[in-house]
């Protein structure tokens, strides 16, 4: 049995006969009840390895009778329908804040213990932001099951709601803020003292008394202002590689402990120096955290679109003002004039004139009429409306669009692990030239051998190499999620950046998803609403705009009953109404007939087993600032084609008045996908770009995958980008923006090496002092932020919003 003088597990002073928890045959002392059971539960999933990974010590854990008690209040319906997002595959999702993570083992043990549970698909946590976003299917687990198993590690998890967020980043602030004004006041101390010490006006007694002063000041500085880089490195050196705070944590130790020592000899000291440098480096980061949080906002401002309240009619058809989470699907609820929409619904009332700024990026208000749908979190600017409420909590648009964006922040892109990587290598390349340079010096002048090597560690520290990529990256994230362009996957910055080509859906894409039913052309005698009830009968069960355009113009009709449903992708929709198996769609798909199906090829055809019954026309119109969109991709050099399912005709005419030369049409999706391969093999690089569900096996396989944010959730799937915007010149915008943040990338990296190629051999051979590398190597860090900063100032808006044009009509 181990003697242990505090917890194993959190580090907490031990009761006077403490519990024990045994892992691997060894007992460990613990202060309660519930750090035994999570330390236990730790060893039997096979996750010791924690305790050794980590670098700081966890939080206590509550009771394990009270884990339980909190993790079921997550079992009510409204916090449930706040957090739990249904993915349209059989999954759920949450995205929750994590109290107690401190270091990547904390990550490390999350990911792995949630991981390993049963239902649980995947669980990613970021352990800057402190957040985790948990997948899994709802009949093998379920939150309350989730959060206690994080609890019973040490762990509380919190919904990620306004509150929860700002909390977060308060105490964040709030802990830098204290060790930078401890630092700040120890390097100021610190520089008196010694600039007493260096004048010598003082006597024998006076030098020994400002000597025991610098040490004073420069103790907390140390142990308590440069914690965080002694931590990092004692995470990257127990996991076995070699970060940017291993050469500072490096430095900080031996100009301290070296001064101790000189102190001791009554030789020469180096205390304002470890006091400088720690306070410019704490500056640095200080600043970097400022820059995070706000970029941060421009996302998370989307959080605080939802209201608290809202006004739901009851029985007898008077106002009660409930929370916004008690609402549920069915609910009908009033919105006044300046208030936001609190769900997802459909208007009710005349019409009214809404604001969509933040979640589209469209400046302008938009005009809702009847049966129109309305956002969680727009806001009603020009009169009343009355809602039917149809998703609320986890599964509205603004729930989804965040959980993109969270999810961009959990991965760590291809350009900022290859600028780890190239940091740790240049990390080691310090440490070897900080030994070689002690070494000579020890052999010319060992006096100097000392303020030479931490000259050296100071002035190479990367620190500014290291922001390089993220600083860039995390700016272009947060300037596109203001203009409604959010980056699922970060990846994608570089994909814009090097691509050459664009393939383009048309319907839903290029053109106003919202198609309109021209005229009906009976091909048989029948009743021409017959036609249009069963036409719109077998519609109603999909979301293509061509289905919904059928649906909607038979709305008014009582629609029988289909049976048998079923979707032939990128074709058309089969079912048995009325008794008889019907087919609704392509010509070639719908009929047997090849020659009458190629008379019918722009229409969508209606049929059954005696042949065609109907041929419904329909009209489009392009998306506002489609033209313009294209005119600004072609001006940036890459090559433009259009590629859909669509007939022939609709398909040339769109691709006219485009200016598209290269244009297909009847693509099936194994046909676009094969386009989408040849254009690759030819060495391009092609973002594509569509909105439904025959277009996810092109967004799948394209170099970057964007979706129209009001497309299908399985295009969105797949997607790389997800433009909330209706206007496509957002498109154009990112893709500008991201050829800008690979030159501001590459003007921070090549700075940084500029820097540190220069000023290493100054250092080398003696001519820098501590304290002038240590403000030297900051200054560079700042430089490498701000110059990130200027990504999208000079950025024009989105656009010139061309007026939207008339509607395509297309005839047979």
């Amino acid at each position: 049995m181990t003697r242990d003088c505090a917890c194993w597990h959190c580090g907490e002073p031990l009761p006077a006969n403490p519990p024990h928890a045994t892992l691997s045959g060894v007992a460990h002392a613990v202060c309660c009840n519930g750090c035994r059971a999570a330390a236990e539960w730790i060893g039997e999933l096979g996750l010791a390895d924690y305790y050794r990974l980590r670098s700081e010590v966890a939080s206590r854990v509550p009771d394990p009778v009270l884990v339980a008690r909190n993790a079921a209040v997550y079992a009510r319906p409204a916090l449930s329908r706040h957090l739990v997002r249904e993915l349209g595959d059989g999954r759920s999702e949450a995205l929750i804040l994590v109290e107690g993570v401190r270091c990547a083992a904390c990550c490390w043990l999350i990911e792995r213990a949630i991981g390993s549970m049963s239902g649980v698909a995947s669980v990613e946590v970021n352990a800057h932001a402190r957040r985790a976003r948990i997948v899994w299917r709802p009949d093998l687990a379920n939150l309350p099951q989730i959060i206690e198993a994080l609890a019973r590690i040490g762990y509380r998890a919190l919904p990620l709601d306004v509150d929860a967020i700002d909390d977060s980043r308060r105490r964040e602030s709030r802990a830098a803020m204290k060790r930078l004004i401890i630092a700040g006041f120890g390097a100021m101390q610190a520089m008196m003292v010694a600039s007493v010490l260096y004048f010598g006006v003082v006597d024998e007694t006076t030098r020994n008394l400002f000597r025991w002063l610098g040490l004073m000041v420069a103790t907390p500085v140390v142990f308590y202002a440069a914690r965080p880089f002694f931590a990092g490195a004692a995470r990257a050196l127990t996991t076995r590689t070699v970060g940017v705070d291993v050469p500072v944590a490096l430095a900080i130790a031996l100009i301290y402990a070296g001064s101790a020592i000189e102190f001791a000899r009554d030789g020469e000291v180096y205390f304002e120096s470890v006091s400088m440098f720690v306070f410019f480096l704490l500056v640095g980061r200080y600043l970097e955290m400022r820059a995070r949080h706000r970029t941060g906002d421009s996302s998370d401002a989307l959080a605080r679109l939802a209201p608290a309240f809202a006004d739901r009619y009851e029985g007898g058809g008077h106002l009660s003002r409930i929370g916004a989470l008690e609402l549920r699907p069915g609910d009908r609820v009033f919105i006044a004039e300046g208030n936001g929409v609190p769900a997802d619904g459909v208007l009710e009332s005349a019409s009214c004139r809404v604001d969509e700024a933040l979640l589209s990026g469209e400046s302008r208000p938009v005009v809702k009429r009847r049966g129109d749908a309305l956002i969680t979190g727009s806001i009603v600017v020009d009169g009343t409306a009355t809602m039917h409420v149809e998703r609320t909590g986890a599964n509205t648009v603004l729930a989804g669009i965040l959980a993109l964006t969270n999810r961009a922040a959990t991965q760590r892109p291809r350009l900022a692990q290859a600028g780890e990587r190239a940091a740790a290598g240049f990390v080691a390349g310090v440490l070897l030239l900080a030994a070689a340079t002690a070494l000579v010096w020890g052999f010319v002048d060992p006096q100097r051998a000392f303020t030479a090597t931490i000259a050296v560690l100071v002035v190479s520290c990367p620190c500014a190499f290291a922001l390089a990529v993220p600083a860039a990256l995390t700016r272009t994230l947060g300037v596109l999620a203001r203009r409604g362009v959010l980056v699922v996957h970060p990846n994608a910055i570089e994909g814009l950046a090097n691509a050459t080509c664009v393939m383009f859906d048309k319907t839903g894409t290029l053109t106003e998803p919202r198609l309109a039913l021209e005229r009906i052309d009976m091909l048989r005698p029948a009743d021409r609403a017959g036609a249009l009830a069963q036409a719109g009968a077998l519609a109603n069960g999909s979301s293509h705009p061509v289905s919904r355009a059928i649906a909607a113009a038979a709305n008014h009709l009582t629609l029988p009953e289909v049976a048998q449903f079923r979707t032939d992708v990128g074709n058309g929709l089969t079912g048995v109404v009325g008794g008889r198996r019907c087919r609704l769609g392509r010509p070639d798909f719908a009929l047997s007939d090849a020659v009458q199906a190629a008379q019918l090829e722009d229409a969508v055809v209606l049929a059954d087993d005696d042949g065609a019954i109907a041929a419904f026309h329909l009209l489009e119109q392009l998306r506002p600032g489609a033209r313009a969109a294209i005119d600004a991709l072609r001006e940036q050099g890459l090559e433009i084609a259009i590629v859909s399912g669509d007939a022939q005709p609709r398909v040339a005419a769109i691709a006219a008045r485009l200016a598209v030369t290269q244009w297909r049409a009847r693509m099936r999706p194994a046909d676009k996908f094969d386009d989408l391969a040849q254009r690759r093999a030819r060495g391009e690089r092609v973002i594509a770009v569509g909105d439904g569900v025959n277009d996810a096996p092109v967004l799948a396989g394209a170099d970057v995958a964007v979706a129209i944010g009001a497309g299908a959730d399985l295009a969105q799937a797949a997607s790389d980008i997800v433009l909330a915007s209706v206007h496509l010149g957002a498109l154009a915008d990112a893709r500008a923006l991201a050829c800008e943040t690979m030159v501001v990338l590459r003007q921070n990296q090549r700075f940084a090496l500029a820097y540190n190629f220069t000023v290493i051999p100054l250092a080398a051979f003696g001519l820098i002092a501590p304290w002038v590398a240590a403000l030297g190597m900051s200054a560079s860090s700042l430089v490498v932020v701000i110059n990130a900063l200027r990504i999208g100032r000079r950025a024009e808006e989105v656009a010139g919003r061309v007026p939207t044009p008339a509607p395509v009509k297309v005839t047979a």
